[in-house]
């Protein structure tokens, strides 16, 4: 039995990168058309040496949690793509997400959790030696997801 239509979010990993503005772009475009409603999630990567804490350098040199920065930086992102692309219904009504963890094994998790119908995410589209060297967490989910994967690149010649 299919599930009723507007019932499956469409999965939105961001970065904050100029990758997932366009991936979170074209997701609203896909959930225009299919009435699904958008999840955007952000993955905070742990750091080991250091673990819940980014060191950030104030005046009283204090340690900041992970999380308060990620949050601070992701409704950031989130107020920023809203004021620049006012005219996208859809980013004014998105659920936020955020985790921590690997962000490929969390992206995956919550695509299974979630029941997501899709997973709409920004690639750099690394070639050569730095893809070698880096990988591609895209092309890690593309392979490990359950559900299809829709991957985005920015278009130079649209910035």
């Amino acid at each position: 039995m299919k599930p009723k239509q507007g019932s499956q979010p469409i999965l939105v990993p961001v970065d904050f990168s100029a990758h997932s503005t366009a991936a979170l772009l074209k997701a609203c475009e896909l959930a225009e058309c299919t009435g699904d409603p958008l999840l955007v999630l952000h993955v905070v990567h742990d750091p080991a040496e250091m673990p819940g804490y980014y060191g950030q350098v104030t005046k009283k040199k204090k340690l900041v949690r992970i999380e308060d920065l990620a949050r601070e930086s992701f409704n950031e992102f989130m107020k920023t793509t809203v004021a620049e692309y006012p005219d996208v219904k859809k980013l004014k009504k998105v659920e936020q997400m955020l985790v921590v963890g690997l962000p490929i094994s969390r992206i995956i998790e919550v695509a299974k959790k979630r029941n997501a119908s899709m997973v709409v995410m920004g690639s750099q589209g690394r070639t050569g030696l730095k893809h070698v060297l880096l990988g591609s967490k895209a092309e890690q989910v593309v392979r490990l997801c359950p559900v299809p994967v829709l991957i985005v690149k920015k278009n130079p010649l649209n910035p």
